[in-house]
């Protein structure tokens, strides 16, 4: 079965200085490179998702902004295939579902950023679309919530969205992946 691996959301906002800092993405990146470099060591596809908003008093992922690039930290190449969104699904009005039947790809692979937005919208609309997706846990993250009076913490969003995902994906750690 043909895999791809979903790079969805590493970008310069999420990190330290930035204008939407996750928790513990720095722990998440270095999952992520080990992954990347599995996928491109076996000759598999990487496809990296980039949100970019568009509006003109937008929070973070300012277009033309230092927030909005992807990190540094990141394998690219001159061969990397990004992919531009404007919403939480990776598949809404882009062209994300034509690239990975041009690259016939079965499955998808998803890592990145923010596990209870980007990550949940896109797994579930990858699951919906036939991609058997496999989200790598420890290769995610995300933040602290707030409803009404209570705060969730980002450990307890990030395990509750984890574990809602099981009904759509297979959950696995880097180390099982790999």
């Amino acid at each position: 079965m043909k895999q791809a691996l979903l790079v969805i959301d590493v970008q310069n906002d999420y990190f330290e200085n930035g204008k939407m800092v996750l928790e513990n993405p720095d722990k998440a990146l270095p999952q992520i490179n080990k992954l990347e470099e599995f996928f491109q060591k076996t000759n598999q596809p990487i496809i990296y998702v980039q949100h970019i908003n568009e509006q003109p008093d937008a929070a973070f992922f300012s277009k033309n902004t230092q927030g909005v690039e992807l990190h540094p930290s990141l394998h690219l190449t001159e061969q990397s295939v990004i992919v531009k969104k404007q919403f939480p699904n990776s598949f809404l009005q882009t062209n994300l579902e034509s690239v990975l039947k041009s690259l016939a790809v079965e499955q998808l692979v998803i890592v990145g950023m923010m596990t209870h937005m980007c990550i949940d919208s896109t797994t579930r609309a990858s699951a919906e679309l036939g991609y058997q997706p496999i989200v790598i846990a420890d290769a995610t993250a995300t933040r602290s919530l707030q409803f009404e009076e209570t705060t969730i913490s980002a450990n307890e969003v990030q395990y509750s969205f984890l574990a809602a995902l099981q009904t759509f994906a297979q959950l696995k750690s880097t180390d099982e992946f790999l």
